[in-house]
């Protein structure tokens, strides 16, 4: 029997929880995150988004099959056509331009987290590149929909973020989720032992500089 995402997620259970529950998100579900705080992240996260996208070319380049081209494709059509515009207008909805926008510096944390991942792709294959992205792509899917099962989450008018947990748990990010997870668990089926190692290791790194993203947001630091 071969591997899945799931032994993923148990090979760093304690770093996936710390990630999915960390004060950053529990804020946006109870509608307590202080407004600056969610700001500073919408501000470096479409920073994220713009090499999030230079991580789909890489993977198209990656790719050995149409398949994969096309799934790579795909993901990178999301990003540039419909993720970014929606970024943008969310933001302008928070009193950020995108002439702001332009103008952003890196926090270290962004400046961390994109780089591994890019490295990650161009020393590895092209699943070395996915699980390096699963923490993101499958991480704010599960958040969405963890924090719609809480007690402590408030919906509608009541919360400020609302348009944030309905975008990641929207039918199209869902979807996209689940896309990637069967794309993952296909792949993970056929690797050894020692490579699953090396992918859990990867998939821990990622998950750790998720958790230092939220932080950089909670922090409102550079």
């Amino acid at each position: 029997m071969g591997y899945r995402f799931d032994d993923l997620t148990t090979a760093c259970r304690d770093d996936w929880r710390a990630y999915i529950e960390h004060d950053f998100v529990r804020g946006l579900g109870a509608g307590t995150l202080d407004r600056g705080a969610f700001r500073h992240y919408l501000q470096q996260d479409y920073l994220f988004l713009i090499h999030f996208a230079r991580a789909f070319a890489l993977a198209a380049y990656k790719s050995r099959s149409l398949a994969d081209l096309r799934h790579a494709h795909e993901g990178l059509k999301a990003i540039l056509d419909v993720e970014l515009d929606l970024h943008v207008g969310y933001c302008r909805d928070w009193g950020i331009s995108e002439d702001d926008l332009a103008r952003l510096p890196e926090a270290r944390a962004t400046l961390a987290y994109t780089r591994y991942v890019l490295d990650t792709g161009n020393r590895g294959d092209l699943l070395d590149l996915h699980v390096a992205l699963a923490p993101c792509l499958v991480g704010y899917g599960e958040i969405a929909n963890w924090l719609s099962a809480q007690s402590f989450t408030q919906r509608g008018e009541a919360n400020p973020f609302e348009a944030w947990i309905a975008m990641y748990e929207s039918d199209d990010f869902q979807g996209a989720m689940r896309a990637e997870l069967d794309w993952l668990d296909a792949r993970l089926a056929d690797v050894t032992p020692a490579r699953f190692n090396e992918l859990a290791t990867i998939f821990r790194d990622a998950t750790r500089l998720e958790i230092d993203f939220w932080q950089m947001g909670l922090d409102q630091r550079l």
